[in-house]
C-alpha cells in the first residue's frame, strides 16, 4: 500500500481529459442549430498578493455550434462586463474551464463573469463582484510538533517519545482531544492538546473485528470524524467499510460489507471501494470520499448508504446535475455552514464544490491549473468559515471566508520536519486536518510519523 495514495491513474486521466475537450466543446452535440449555450460563473477566489483572481465558467446547456472562443471578462467600472473588457481566452474542459486572471489592483472592487461565443452570439454568466485584499503573500503561519517524531512504530508516551506510522485523518472531540487514524498500525489513537498519546482501538496489525474497543482491528484506516455525543466515526479503508466507535467504548460496522465495489443498500448490503474522507452534518448524516469509485456517498445514522455525486468512471466534469459530474480519485471532504460539500479532488488537482442543489463546481485549481493544489489532501472548515487544505506535496493553505487563497506553511515539493514559520517549516506528506476552538489547526504529517499545530498569522 502506497503511504501518500496519491499517482495511480494519471495517465489516463490526463489522455480521458484531452478526448472529453475536443470532444466536448468542438462540436455541436444536438441537432438544433442557433441556440447559445446558458453559463454559470464560477465562484472567484484572489490570490494572496491581490493582483489576481481565479474563476471559470460552466455550460449548462448542451452545445448546438462550435464555440469559437470562452473565458471571463471583468472590469472595476462596469457593472456588468463584456469581452470588450478585460478577458481571458479559455479551453472546456467538457462543459466547463477554469481561469486565471492577472494584473489586478489590491483593495479594488471587480466585476467578473463568464462568457461563451458561438455563431449566434455572445452569452454570459452571472456577475460576481469581487474585492482584491491587500498584499498578504508574505504572511505565515506557525508550526510545531506536537507528538510523534519521524520514527516508525508503535508507542504510546508523550511528545516525541509517543510513535506512529503514516498517521492518515484527524478529528477533534469537545474537549479539545485530537483523535488519529494511524494507518499503517491499523490503530486509532488519542492525542491531548498538551501531546500526551493513547491507542484508543486497534492492536497494530490488521484485520477487521466488532467489540470492545481492546479487541477491535482496522485496516489501514484513513480518517475520522467525531460527533457531540463522542461516538467516533471511521472510514476504515483496507475493510471498505464505515466503522462506529461508541462512546462506551464499543466498535461496530455501521455501512459496508467487507468486499471492494459499489452498491448502495443499509448496512452490509452497501459497498465502498477504499473510502476515504469523512464529514458529518449537524443531523447525523456521514458524508464518504468513496476514492476508489470515484464517488460522494452519504450515509445515515441507521447505515442507509446513497450516492450523492460522481460516476464510476473516472473524469473531471462540473455539472448542474450531481451525478453526471465525474471526480477522479475523491481524497477529503468537509461541509460548510450552509450544508454545501467540498471535496479535495485528488487527480484532478482541483477543490470542488457540490451545493444543496445538486450543482457541482470547482472552488479553486483544476487541470489547468495543477500547481496551484498539486496534491489536495484533507479539508478542514474553522469557525469563521475559512477553508484548510492540505497539499500533500508539501503545503498546509487556507482558502479565507473572503476566498483569498494563501499558502500558510511549508514549501511544495520540498519534504522535511521543521517547525518555524511559513516557508521555514517543512511537512512530509501532510494529509488529515483539523481546527480546534481557539482556531489553530492540527496536522497528521503522515511521513514525519508527526502530529503538528499551526497557529495561523493574524492579520488577514
Amino acid at each position: 500500500m502506497n503511504k501518500t495514495l496519491t499517482r495511480s491513474f494519471f495517465f489516463a486521466a490526463c489522455l480521458l481529459s484531452v478526448f472529453l475537450t475536443i470532444a466536448g466543446c468542438t462540436k455541436g452535440t444536438s441537432s438544433t442549430p442557433g441556440t447559445p449555450p446558458t453559463l454559470v460563473t464560477m465562484d472567484v477566489s484572489t490570490t494572496a498578493s491581490g493582483t489576481g483572481a481565479y474563476s471559470g465558467g460552466l455550460i449548462t446547456t448542451t452545445l448546438t455550434e462550435t464555440l469559437s472562443g470562452l473565458g471571463v471578462c471583468w472590469s472595476s467600472s462596469n457593472q456588468n462586463p463584456t469581452t470588450a473588457d478585460s478577458k481571458t481566452t479559455d479551453t472546456a474542459t467538457v462543459m466547463s474551464y477554469a481561469s486565471k486572471t492577472t494584473g489586478l489592483t489590491p483593495k479594488t472592487t471587480y466585476y467578473l463573469r463568464a462568457y461563451a461565443i458561438s455563431a449566434s452570439g455572445t452569452s454570459y454568466g452571472n456577475t460576481i463582484q469581487f474585492t482584491t485584499g491587500a498584499d498578504l503573500s508574505g504572511l505565515g503561519g506557525t508550526v510545531s510538533t506536537v507528538a510523534g517524531s519521524a520514527t516508525t512504530g508503535f508507542a504510546d508516551g508523550t511528545g516525541s517519545s509517543a510513535v506512529f506510522d503514516s498517521p492518515q485523518g484527524l478529528t477533534i472531540d469537545a474537549s479539545g482531544n485530537i483523535y488519529v487514524a494511524d494507518s499503517f498500525n491499523s490503530a486509532i489513537r488519542k492525542v491531548t492538546p498538551s501531546g500526551v498519546v493513547t491507542t484508543v482501538s486497534g492492536t497494530g496489525s490488521i484485520g477487521y473485528i466488532d467489540g470492545p474497543v481492546a479487541s477491535a482491528k482496522f485496516y489501514a484506516p484513513q480518517s475520522l470524524v467525531a460527533d457531540a455525543a463522542g461516538n467516533i466515526y471511521v472510514a476504515d479503508f483496507g475493510n471498505n467499510m464505515i466503522r462506529k466507535i461508541s462512546a462506551n467504548g464499543t466498535v461496530s460496522t455501521l455501512a459496508g460489507s467487507g468486499d471492494a465495489g459499489y452498491a448502495d443498500g443499509t448496512g452490509n448490503k452497501a459497498t465502498f471501494n477504499s473510502p476515504r474522507g469523512l464529514a458529518l452534518d449537524a443531523q447525523g448524516n456521514l458524508y464518504v470520499a468513496d476514492q476508489g469509485n470515484n464517488l460522494i456517498r452519504k450515509v445515515t445514522a441507521a447505515g442507509v448508504v446513497t450516492t450523492i455525486a460522481g460516476k464510476t468512471t473516472a473524469g473531471y466534469v462540473d455539472n448542474a446535475t450531481a451525478t453526471t459530474a465525474q471526480f477522479n480519485q475523491p481524497n477529503g471532504i468537509a461541509l460548510d455552514a450552509q450544508g454545501n460539500i467540498y471535496v479535495a479532488d485528488l487527480q484532478n488537482y482541483a477543490i470542488r464544490k457540490i451545493t444543496s442543489a445538486g450543482v457541482v463546481t470547482t472552488v479553486v485549481g483544476g487541470l489547468k491549473l495543477s500547481t496551484l493544489i498539486s496534491n489536495p489532501g484533507a479539508l478542514t472548515f474553522d469557525a469563521k468559515g475559512n477553508l484548510f487544505i492540505s497539499d500533500q506535496n508539501g503545503r498546509v493553505l487556507e482558502l479565507t471566508a473572503s476566498k483569498v487563497l494563501l499558502s500558510l506553511a511549508g514549501k511544495t515539493a520540498t519534504a522535511g520536519f521543521t517547525d518555524g514559520q511559513g516557508t521555514s517549516a517543512l511537512f512530509n506528506a501532510p494529509q488529515g486536518l483539523a481546527a480546534d476552538a481557539s482556531g489553530n489547526i492540527w496536522i497528521a504529517d503522515s511521513n514525519n510519523n508527526s502530529i503538528r499545530k499551526l497557529v495561523p498569522p493574524s492579520g488577514i
